[in-house]
């Protein structure tokens, strides 16, 4: 049971009908229960979307940002992460095989040297923060600078959000179960 009230987004509408109208266009409906309990704080909901939307717009193709994100909700047991984010995988071309195996990338077969390459970096940054410098170097080989600094903001942002789903006993919803 979450540890804070769930606001309804008929509270929202007439609250903060900016915000609603936000939620409506830029996110599933319905609105999932991490929004309606950020929605506790609308100016900080607000900002967190407009974040959430940056890192999502970000150049990292979309199947390692998937992995590298999955791998953050497996190495934090955040079921509400996993469960939200295989869609997305799926339809970001990883395979329910792959999806499966995430836990065991390292010894699995399913994966090649660059999707390897950025799970062992979301693992290392999402354990020991201090990326490794060998991950590191595993992954520079394979990323541009740039996609680096996109994954590390992405690793970043999905442990941010796994915290917060902890922290706050976010339910998962009916229908990801």
């Amino acid at each position: 049971m979450a540890r804070v009230r769930y606001i309804p987004t008929s509270e929202i509408k007439d609250d903060n009908p900016a915000l609603f109208e936000r939620l409506q266009r830029e996110r599933k409906v319905p609105t999932a229960n991490i929004f309606l309990a950020l929605a506790n704080t609308p100016a900080i909901l607000d900002g967190f979307l407009t974040y959430a939307n940056s890192i999502r717009a970000s150049g990292l193709s979309a199947k390692l940002r998937e992995l590298a994100i999955l791998t953050v909700g497996h190495c934090t047991k955040s079921e509400y992460e996993i469960a939200h984010h295989h869609s997305h995988g799926l339809k970001a071309g990883i395979s329910e095989a792959q999806l499966a195996a995430i836990s065991d990338f390292e010894t699995s077969d399913l994966f090649n040297e660059e999707e390897r390459a950025v799970m062992a970096f979301a693992k290392d940054s999402t354990r020991n923060v201090d990326v490794d410098q060998n991950i590191w170097d595993l992954a520079a080989a394979v990323l541009s600078e740039t996609e680096m600094v996109e994954l590390a903001m992405n690793v970043a942002w999905y442990n941010s959000g796994v915290r917060i789903m902890g922290a706050l006993k976010i339910d998962l919803e009916e229908g990801y179960r």
